[in-house]
């Protein structure tokens, strides 16, 4: 079944978590684009320049498709992963979670990593506030200045938000609506006479 519907952080977390002297920070941030990811990622470098390792993962998009998971110097796999699957087990998007890890002197092993990175991961999750968004489309229409209070009693029955507003020769409206509204939507406009709609 088509949705148009996705879960986020409302806003950031953090956790610590501590494993055999091996400290564990946990921050979970909502992000939008690949480019914030990576603003996130060094400001954190910088800001825990110290720690022995900044490891990982995001999830981009309301398709869940667009994702990565980084070790970042950790063995393979002992990481990254586990804090996708933290994401995943959430069924979140436009979020990144990083852990750094300031390790205690003592080895953890392969399992021990595991554990630990996906511990850290879930309880900075916990942390958050999760939000249901929707994903919204917008579409441009260009119609006369007579046909205003039809294109407004669709706009105010069908619940689209007004981006913008030009009144001139012809009116320009642009409005966003949740995309499994968009059809209803565009067939309604459709039928206030001289109605054109902008090459999509």
């Amino acid at each position: 079944m088509e949705t148009d519907e996705y879960r986020t952080l409302a806003a950031p977390a953090e956790a610590i978590y501590t494993e055999k002297r091996s400290k564990f920070i946990a921050i979970a941030l909502p992000v939008h684009t690949l480019e914030e990811v990576k603003a996130h990622l060094e400001e954190l470098q910088k800001k825990y320049y110290d720690a022995r390792h900044v490891c990982y993962a995001y999830m981009l998009g309301h398709e869940r498709t667009n994702f990565r998971a980084n070790d970042n110097g950790e063995p393979s796999g002992t990481a990254g992963k586990p804090i996708l699957g933290q994401i995943n087990s959430n069924e979140l998007t436009d979020v990144l979670v990083a852990v750094v890890r300031y390790f205690g002197g003592i080895k953890l092993g392969t399992s021990g990593l595991i554990v630990a990175y996906r511990t850290a991961a879930a309880e900075a999750l916990s942390a958050a506030t999760f939000v249901e968004r929707t994903v919204d489309d917008e579409v441009e229409v260009t119609f006369e200045y007579p046909f205003l209070n039809d294109v407004m009693r669709v706009v105010k029955e069908e619940g689209p938000s007004i981006v913008s507003q030009a009144y001139d020769m012809d009116c320009v409206m642009k409005l966003r609506i949740r995309r499994l509204s968009m059809p209803r939507l565009r067939e309604r406009l459709s039928k206030v006479e001289t109605l054109r709609f902008a090459a999509d």
